[in-house]
């Protein structure tokens, strides 16, 4: 019996898949050779809307305002792209309604405090081994369009 990939009904392609047991600790199909280096792979989120209580002054505290979250996720996404399963994929939607639920139900005082919090989800929760989180509180300064961090958190490099 063969060991080696096995065909994958891709109604376009003739694609195949490495043996079971490479996947990633969250579930996601790994594809490539173990212990081969590969590039890092990006699944962006930009410009996410979401209200919630920000801001060190009571006003703040007491009215709910727009913040808008950039993501950048380091993603293998070879696997999703040759089965077209989302199960294999980061699925962008999951992160921002988890994202959304998150924000909107919490209070902060600092766009700091919020952006650790987002990349502590998107690491731990969606095995994401990357992250950039840019969380912007347009208008917080007067004469500045836009205002706030980005911050990085993980490896950057894939295995």
């Amino acid at each position: 019996e063969k060991s080696g990939p096995r065909q994958l009904g891709c109604p376009r392609k003739n694609v195949t898949s490495p043996p079971d047991g490479w996947r990633g600790s969250g579930g996601r199909l790994m594809v490539g050779l173990p212990g081969v280096r590969r590039k890092m792979d990006l699944v962006f989120l930009k410009n996410l809307e979401i209200e919630t209580f920000i801001g060190i002054y009571d006003w703040e505290q007491d009215q709910k305002q727009k913040v808008y979250i950039d993501l950048d996720m380091a993603s293998d996404v070879a696997a999703a792209a040759a089965t077209e399963r989302i199960e294999d994929a980061l699925d962008y939607k999951a992160v921002s309604k988890r994202l959304k639920s998150y924000v909107s139900e919490n209070r902060f005082q600092l766009v700091e405090t919020l952006a650790e919090r987002i990349a502590r989800i998107i690491r731990e929760e969606f095995d994401v081994p990357w992250v950039r989180v840019k969380v912007n509180k347009k208008g917080a300064i007067t004469g500045a369009g836009d205002v706030g961090v980005i911050i990085e958190r993980g490896e950057r490099g894939m295995t």
